[in-house]
């Protein structure tokens, strides 16, 4: 019996203690993918014009290959509101009267009491009442921008975009993370794109340090708070 209670109790306390690994920078899946070396063309002797170093004065500048920087400019305003009210009441009444018992009228008395007697007579009652009100009412906005390499580019065109921002301050540390897909034709001319633009994202912005701990529940209320306790 000790060792499943063991068990469950292990399982809680990893959980808990899992949260609370912040995210560090430098993690490899956010790190800047480097484009892939071109081979040096042969150079001519004794000419003004190197092969494989000339410089197109009408080259689109827009991201379109592995390696290669897109800023993004973040954009996002999210409003919900939701609210629910339930009431359940429920009311049950019985009452049974027996006067007769197989013709007979039984009447019992309890030890040593003459004054009551017991009947079959029965009567019950039963009231449950149940009322539940929540609300939720959320708002979010981030506005700012980042700047991302290109991870990838698909067989059909388009970009995989991956990227974070890391800001030190006196209390701790803030980023910002972001990856998702989009298509060339949504760049501007300027090499930049809107974060709505961007298909599947994943948008990460968050803190670490003293300020950010305050926010956060302890390992311990967090055991008692997962879906694991049974209680």
């Amino acid at each position: 019996m000790k060792f499943p209670l063991l068990v469950i109790l292990s399982s809680l306390l990893a959980s808990g203690c899992a949260a609370l690994d912040p995210p560090k920078p430098g993690d490899p899946r956010y790190s800047p993918v480097m484009p892939v070396a071109q081979p040096s063309g042969i150079q001519s002797v004794g000419s003004i014009y190197a092969s494989g170093a000339g410089i197109s004065l009408w080259e689109d500048k827009r991201a379109r290959r592995v390696g290669d920087i897109i800023t993004v400019y973040l954009d996002e305003k999210t409003m919900s509101s939701k609210s629910n009210k339930t009431e359940i009441e429920k009311e049950d009444t019985l009452e049974m009267n027996v006067n007769s018992l197989l013709g007979t009228q039984p009447n019992f008395r309890l030890p040593g009491v003459t004054d009551n007697a017991l009947t079959l007579n029965t009567s019950a009652s039963n009231t449950r009442e149940f009322t539940g009100d929540a609300g939720s009412d959320q708002s979010n906005r981030m506005v700012g921008q980042i700047s991302v390499t290109v991870a990838d580019v698909l067989s059909n065109g388009v970009l995989v975009v991956r990227g974070e921002k890391w800001m030190t301050f006196s209390q701790g540390d803030e980023f910002i993370r972001i990856e998702g897909m989009l298509r060339p034709s949504d760049i501007s001319p300027q090499n930049t794109v809107i974060s709505s633009r961007i298909a599947d994202a994943r948008l990460t912005y968050s803190a670490t340090g003293a300020l950010a701990d305050a926010q956060q529940q302890g390992w311990m209320s967090r055991v008692f708070n997962s879906p694991w306790w049974p209680f």
